[in-house]
């Protein structure tokens, strides 16, 4: 049987499915640490990105204002961030990662890391950068699309 020439639709297939089985483990493996998906992203960033303004933390982790709201008030209940006003602006609050959320969160990000590398571990770096590049290529011509599109609507 002769190979298929690279087509944009099976590419596409081929992409949905890899992404739905690599979200099915991974996030399988994050609802086994028993933290929330939403509290997992909010976490996450704060660890690597450090204190973060409220406003700020819902669209890197792709939530709501009312959404990130409700989740910063469950992980201060928690105990597991702190928010603070800014001295400049009182207005603006500032989260930051406890000790106890910093505790928690990186062992949890360490096992999620792992996880994601067992799903790579049959790629080795020059496949990962060329699909690195392909899907950042994608990514930016869909964004821009997605503009012109806005543009015309």
């Amino acid at each position: 049987m002769a190979k298929r020439s690279p087509d944009p639709v099976h590419c596409w297939l081929v992409w949905r499915k890899a992404d739905e089985a690599a979200r099915d483990y991974l996030y399988g493996g994050i609802e086994e640490t028993g933290i929330s998906d939403t509290d997992f992203r909010v976490l996450e960033a704060l660890l690597h990105k450090g204190p973060l303004p409220v406003n700020t933390i819902g669209p890197k982790v792709h939530l709501t204002p009312g959404s990130i709201s409700v989740a910063i008030d469950r992980l201060l209940e928690k105990g597991l961030v702190s928010r603070a006003e800014t001295p400049d602006d009182r207005r603006v609050r500032i989260v930051a990662l406890t000790k106890v959320g910093k505790d928690l969160i990186l062992p949890i990000f360490r096992k999620h890391s792992a996880e994601i590398g067992k799903v790579f571990a049959d790629t080795n770096r020059k496949e990962l950068q060329i699909l690195e590049s392909v899907l950042k290529k994608a990514g930016k011509r869909a964004r821009a699309l997605a503009e012109e599109r806005r543009k015309r609507g």
